[in-house]
Formats: C-alpha cells, structure tokens, sequence
C-alpha cells in the first residue's frame, strides 16, 4: 500500500509540474494593453470608437449559438483535414538580386520578400502550434523549413494582427536577439513586443494609410476586414493589410480578412503592384466577413490589381473545417477562370516574381 501511495504522489508531484511548465508563459503569451503614448495614438485613431477597433464594413463573427454545430462538424471529416503524406518541405535557395522580386514561402502567411536588394519578412510564426499553451492548439503539419538562426539579414519584419497565428511571442524572441531589424506593426500591437522585450526603438506602429520609410522601402499599413486579441477581450489593437513599396517593384499583403470594397480602394490608391500575397485558407460560412473563401482572395488580387498571386494562409495549421487541399485548389480554378497568374508553391520555395514555376497541383499528390 506504501508503495502504491509513494507512485500516485510521484505521478500527482509530475502531472503538477507539467500543468505549471504548460502554463508558465501564459500571461506573457497574452501580451500587453497599450498605455501612455501608445495608446494615446490609439484614442485618436478614426478606427477607434467606444473602446475598440472598428472595421470599415461590420463583420460578423462565430455567434455563440452556432458553437454545437460546429463542434459536431469539427468531429467528422477530420481525416481529410489533414495531408495523408508529409507536406513536401524545399530548402530555401539563397540569393540576393538588387534589381529583382522574390518570394520564399515558409509556410501558412509567414513569407520572406526580397524586393530590390531589401528583405522583409511577413507573420513569423516558427513554434509548433499557434496558441498560447505548448501543449494544445493547433500543430504545425510540417517543419519550417528553414531555422530562424539561418534567415538572411532583414531590414524589415511586419505583422498584420495579433492573433496566435501570425504574432509568435517565441519567434518575435528569437528575432530580436538574432537580426537586428525593425517591426512593422498596426496600432497597439507594439505594447505586445515591448512586453516579450523588443526595444521600442524597433518598433514603428501605424494607423491605417500611414507609411514609414525603412531601408529604402516605403510600408503603407491598409485597411482589412478582421478583428484582434491574444485573451478574452477583442480589438484592442489594429489589423492591417501591408502595401510594399521598393523603389520600382510594389507588393502587397492582405492579412487576414474578410472581402470588402476597400481593397478596390487600396488598388486605385496604391496599386498596380508586382505580387500579391493573399489568404486563402480557413474560412466558413459561419465567418465569411473575417476569413476569405478562395474565390474571394482572387477578387481580392484583381481589386489591387496585382500581377502575380501567392495563396497564403494555408496548409500549415488546421484551423477550419474544409479539407486540406481545398483552398489550393479552389484559388487555382478561380484564378483560371479569371486569367490571374498564380504561383502555389512548397513551402521553402523561392519564387522569382519575373518567372514564376507553374502550377503543378503538388498538394494534390498528397492530400
């Protein structure tokens, strides 16, 4: 009896330390509610009103109700949510063009851009699930494919919202020991870095069509149609989408969001651009106004008037109910019947704007 008492004190002693191990980061991982001159800046934002953020056009979002049918939805159909094979990871190819445009996609929207000689890195997202616990949420289906500590130089890195899949607490940390540039980021989201230990002198907030000039490269933060929030509270801090301005080649970034007329704006305003990086993945009909369907993020490059298209915010994390490879294929018919140049490629591939690999429906060898 003595013994087994010793083994369930043992077990109870380790189940403990594994619950204060699982959550000893949580109160960084929700990051930090701007104060002072940052939230004065906030106050003053004409999306700002009654204590939050507002989008141009009203989104609706996942209503209570609805949360039974799609938990009983989230119980079938999970095999095809997933790749049955491992996602092909490439090793990305180094180079360096002073005159060119090149896209690496890491994997869901964490991308690097190299625009005339200047690297910007989008949603840096390199830990194993996109949560703030280390043991649920959703889990990467594939290795980044290449460690941060390998990443070229940066002059920039931009954040488009604060949610667990696109502000990393883990890889914002890493970044700032290892590079040495600045983030880009919308109003509010500054307090989150300055609380993981980014020096505010690296960190540059932007309303909606405010620039900044870094390296040589002109960012424009845009309008998208989405919300915010590491907690329980929401909108707080600002989404964007992200005009990129080198000094000839333009592209342009959506973020997460919703279809809305402003992204004709943004195109009248700021296009024609280059390249378009647009989400395509994890969408619903019961959030149509916070996440694109595919048809969607094709309009989308066609409203910014953009040359080449790169689906983004896919195949990487599980976070909706569609299949897999849906999204893929989806942007590819719409993006034919349309006459859009596309681009799809395996995470870690580097595509050259200029002379972009054809589609070759990869995914679906794997799916």
């Amino acid at each position: 009896m003595a013994k087994r008492a010793r083994t369930r004190t043992v077990m109870a002693l380790a189940l403990g330390a594994a619950a204060v191990w699982a959550v000893r980061d949580l109160p960084a991982q929700l990051g930090a509610r701007a104060r002072g001159s940052r939230r004065a800046r906030i106050e003053a934002s004409p999306q700002f009103s009654e204590g939050k953020f507002r989008n141009t056009v009203p989104a609706s979002q996942v209503t209570v109700a609805s949360v039974p049918r799609l938990a009983a939805a989230a119980a079938t159909g999970r095999d095809a949510r997933r790749p049955h094979q491992p996602v092909p990871v490439v090793s990305p190819a180094a180079g360096a063009d002073p005159q060119g445009l090149h896209v690496t996609w890491y994997g869901h929207s964490s991308a690097l851009v190299e625009i005339e000689g200047r690297r910007i890195l989008l949603d840096p997202v390199w830990s194993d699930r996109c949560s703030p616990s280390r043991l649920t949420g959703p889990r990467r289906l594939h290795e980044p494919p290449i460690p941060l500590r390998e990443l070229p130089s940066l002059d920039a890195v931009v954040i488009s919202h604060d949610h667990y899949d696109h502000l990393d607490m883990v890889t914002i940390q890493n970044l700032v020991d290892l590079q040495a540039a600045p983030f880009l980021v919308p109003l509010g989201v500054g307090a989150h870095l300055e609380r993981w230990g980014v020096p505010a002198t690296r960190i540059i907030e932007l309303d909606w069509h405010e620039k900044a000039k870094v390296a040589g490269v002109e960012f424009v933060a845009t309008p998208a149609r989405h919300f915010s929030g590491r907690g329980f509270s929401r909108d707080e801090t600002l989404w964007a989408s992200w005009v990129i301005n080198g000094p000839t080649r333009k592209a342009f970034y959506s973020g997460d969001t919703g279809y809305f007329p402003g992204f004709a704006e943004i195109g009248a305003e700021y296009g024609p651009f280059d390249v378009t990086l647009v989400q395509v993945g994890a969408y619903g009909d019961q959030w149509p106004d916070i996440h694109m369907f595919p048809e969607d993020g094709v309009a989308v490059h066609v409203d910014v008037h953009g040359g080449l298209m790169i689906p983004v915010h896919w195949a990487t994390f599980n976070l909706a109910l569609h299949d897999w490879a849906e999204p893929a294929d989806r942007t590819w018919r719409e993006a034919k019947a349309r006459d859009v140049r596309l681009a799809i490629p395996r995470p870690g591939e580097r595509v050259d704007v200029d002379n972009p690999p054809a589609v070759d429906g990869w995914w679906q060898q794997i799916a």
